[in-house]
């Protein structure tokens, strides 16, 4: 594959991927108090907090491990950024 295509199929991820952990973040933030006994089966329109959770936690793993590609990809592009930062 090319690398532009790839570098814009891992950063479409990527954006998937944080609108996957940003909404279910809000979601779980406003919509389930914490401390709750059997908080697991509160629902949000049919959906369960488990199922919210399971959803957000493997979302930004997903994420994680997508920026450290991203990162990789950028190696040398971050290296020379770098270097010319510092030379000034």
């Amino acid at each position: 594959m090319a690398r532009p295509k790839t570098n814009y199929l891992i950063d479409a991820l990527m954006v998937v991927s944080f609108l996957f952990v940003a909404v279910t973040g809000v979601i779980l933030f406003l919509f389930f108090p914490s401390g709750i006994k059997q908080g697991a089966y509160q629902t949000f329109f049919g959906i369960t907090k488990k199922t919210l959770l399971f959803i957000h936690n493997w979302g930004g793993i997903l994420l994680g491990i997508l920026i450290l590609i991203h990162i990789f990809i950028h190696l040398n592009w971050f290296i020379c950024m770098t270097r010319n930062l510092f030379k000034k």
